[in-house]
C-alpha cells in the first residue's frame, strides 16, 4: 500500500486563516503530531500550510487534549467527562488561546450512542451550550471497517465527510492521511473539533 506523508513539514508556511468560507473547503489531516514521537494531527489546506494541530505529547487516549491553530493558539480544550458506560466529550472555546483560559460552558458535547442491533456508529452533537440561543444539533455517522464518516445536521444534510485521502490517479494514500471537505459557512475550527473527538472515542488518536 502506498504511503505518502507531508514532506519537510517543518518548512511548510503557517498561517492564520478565517474559520468560514463562502466556498466549500477541502483539507489533508495527516494523522501525526509535528512533536517527535507524540501523538495528534496536522491539518493542511488545500495550498499545504498549516492551519491546525494537535500535539498529546505521546500520550494515546488522552482525556483532555488541545487542538490549534497553526500558531499554537488554542481553539479549543477538549475533554472527556468521566461516565463509566457513556462516552461524553465536551469543547471548551478559549479566550486569549492560553491553556486554562477557557469559558466556563462547554461549546459543544458529543455524546456516543449506542447502537447494539445495528453496524453503524452514530455520534449525537449539541452546539452552542454555552450562548443565550437556541442549541444546534448534528450527527458524526460512520460504518465499522470502513474509514469514512460525515457530520450532518438534524434534517440528514452533509456538513462534513472524511474519508482516505486519495491521489490524482486514484491510488489510495496510508491510512493516516485524510481528506475532509466542509460545507460552505460552515465553522472549520469547530468541524475540525468534531474530527478530534470523534477520533479520541475511536481510538485513532
Amino acid at each position: 500500500m502506498l504511503k505518502i506523508h507531508p514532506q519537510h513539514v517543518p518548512y511548510v508556511p503557517l498561517v492564520s486563516v478565517p474559520f468560514t468560507t463562502s466556498t466549500e473547503e477541502t483539507f489533508t489531516i495527516w494523522m501525526k503530531s509535528l512533536i517527535l514521537s507524540g501523538k495528534g494531527c496536522t491539518v493542511f489546506d488545500s495550498n499545504g500550510r498549516i492551519v491546525y494541530r494537535v500535539d498529546n505529547y505521546n500520550r494515546k487516549y488522552c482525556n483532555e487534549v488541545y487542538l490549534m491553530d497553526s500558531a499554537g493558539k488554542v481553539l479549543f480544550t477538549i475533554r472527556r467527562k468521566k461516565f463509566r458506560l457513556i462516552k461524553i466529550w465536551e469543547g471548551f472555546g478559549t479566550f486569549s488561546g492560553k491553556v486554562n483560559d477557557e469559558d466556563k460552558n462547554p461549546g459543544f458535547e458529543v455524546r456516543k450512542s449506542c447502537r447494539i442491533l445495528r453496524c453503524d456508529s452514530i455520534c449525537e452533537v449539541i452546539v452552542g451550550l454555552h450562548r443565550d440561543q437556541p442549541c444546534q444539533h448534528y450527527r458524526i455517522e460512520s460504518c465499522p471497517g470502513k474509514s469514512t464518516f460525515q457530520i450532518v445536521d438534524k434534517l440528514g444534510r452533509l456538513i462534513t465527510e472524511v474519508k482516505r485521502k486519495q491521489s490524482k490517479s486514484g491510488v489510495s494514500l496510508g491510512e493516516d492521511v485524510l481528506t475532509m471537505a466542509v460545507e460552505p459557512h460552515i465553522d472549520h475550527s469547530l468541524v475540525m473539533g468534531l474530527v478530534v473527538v470523534y477520533s479520541l472515542i475511536n481510538g485513532t488518536m
